[in-house]
């Protein structure tokens, strides 16, 4: 069996964090009935821009493969017993929703403990489900902001600058995992469930790490440095060549030894030359650093690494995304893995990092909306049909209760739809309620 593959989990989520997080326990074998909401057309992640046609988008696969979905209206009588007898054949409830919504919905450990009493609730919320901001929506962006990491990032005379990638969300999705994963080991042990209030405003500021203890027991003031050098190690950061960048660090004393030698002065890694310590290195920075800066300019990234790799000195090229997906290494450890689509073909994407034992993870194309419905609501509820249409009836399903859609002739990814880009900006509306 997959490492996860005796695990249910019910996925009230959406767009990025929570949908990231999930993926990869999908990955690893646990059935994840993904719940979209059919008067809004389902996950907002469908319809992101730029390659997407109709319900079907690039960014949606990416997070989403290897779930099973399921359109149902949790705002219906109808739709909540669906959900309710779920719960009771299920380990988790997951969810990625503003504070204060888990509760108004009720999906809390407190509401459906008498259905489930090991039922683990693990609720993924932008601030918390307590706290000033709990009521706040949670974006990435406002986060890295608000936590401390853009005032962190750039160089020292620019202005504050996000990261590349949204890694308050993708951070935050891992460490629900690890709290789901954790409250299910608990439930099963002890037979009694819990909430899991994991947030991505308490992951971004427990990613700050070491600078905050040094600022909370040394009054360290965190400063921008130039070129992405380490705040403490010297020399620890990007430099220039010929012909582009790269990144030299020297996290230990004999690191720095072997790159004096290498660059040409190995006199700068004796006693008394003002630079053979750590410490003596970050005092005189201002001198070093300016030093090595004329050293590498003067040959190309490829015979500076060629060296450096020589003499086992980390240090690495600056890829681009086009390099990182060519590097050996990414096709060595299996990271770019390929799912089958109707509409877009083969679809090559990235493995998840989370490996566990020798065998390989398999992949299986994102669910259509709604493509799933026969499974949970006949095999894992056990409905008869007479019940399916009191349900769809009373509205449990929306307009989405007919599994799936036909498949659609193969068409180049392309820019969505005028009427599809219209629907996801008032997905963004909807996607605020997380």
């Amino acid at each position: 069996m997959k490492p996860l593959e005796d695990v249910r989990i019910i996925a009230v989520e959406q767009y990025g964090a929570g949908p990231f997080g999930s993926v990869h326990l999908a990955d690893l074998g646990a059935e994840v009935i993904k719940i979209e909401e059919p008067r809004s057309g389902g996950d907002v992640g469908r319809y992101v821009p730029p390659y997407g046609e109709g319900e079907d988008s690039l960014f949606f696969e990416t997070f989403n493969r290897n779930k099973r979905s399921l359109s149902l209206d949790l705002s219906t009588d109808a739709g909540r017993r669906v959900f309710e007898d779920l719960v009771k054949v299920s380990d988790v409830v997951y969810s990625n929703l503003r504070g204060d919504v888990p509760k108004k919905i009720r999906i809390t450990y407190d509401d459906l403990k008498h259905l489930n009493p090991a039922i683990v609730c693990c609720s993924l919320t932008g601030f918390g489900m307590t706290g000033p901001r709990s009521k706040e929506p949670g974006y990435d962006y406002v986060l890295q902001g608000l936590a401390g990491w853009m005032d962190l990032t750039g160089e020292p005379d620019g202005p504050p600058t996000k990261s590349g990638l949204s890694l308050v969300d993708y951070s935050g999705g891992f460490v629900a995992a690890i709290s789901l994963l954790a409250g299910l080991h608990a439930a099963r042990r002890d037979g009694v469930g819990m909430d899991c209030d994991v947030s991505l405003y308490d992951t971004a500021i427990g990613l700050l790490t070491y600078p905050a203890t040094w600022h909370l027991n040394a009054g360290f003031e965190p400063v921008r440095t130039s070129h992405s050098a380490h705040p403490s190690l010297v020399p620890f950061q990007a430099f220039e060549a010929s012909d582009g960048w790269f990144i030299v660090g020297c996290a230990k004393e004999k690191f720095w030894t072997r790159l004096a030698s290498v660059v040409g002065h190995p006199e700068w890694a004796e006693p008394g030359s003002g630079y053979g310590s750590f410490a003596d290195r970050a005092r005189n920075k201002d001198t070093l650093i300016p030093l090595l800066e004329d050293v590498f300019r003067q040959r190309t990234v490829d015979a500076w690494l060629g060296e450096l790799y020589a003499a086992s000195i980390p240090c690495g090229p600056i890829n681009d995304v086009e390099q990182a997906m060519r590097e050996e290494h990414t096709k060595a450890r299996g990271l770019r893995v390929t799912t089958e689509h109707p509409r877009f073909g083969t679809v090559e994407q990235l493995a998840s990092p989370v490996r566990v034992g020798a065998r390989p993870a398999e992949y299986r194309r994102a669910p259509f909306r709604n493509e799933d419905f026969d499974l949970v609501v006949r095999e894992i509820a056990g409905y008869d049909d007479a019940t399916v249409e009191r349900l769809r009836a009373g509205g449990a399903f929306g307009d989405a209760a007919v599994p799936p859609v036909p498949p659609v002739p193969p068409v180049p990814p392309g820019s969505a739809e005028p009427a599809e880009s219209a629907r996801a900006e008032a997905g963004e509306a909807e996607a605020a309620s997380r």
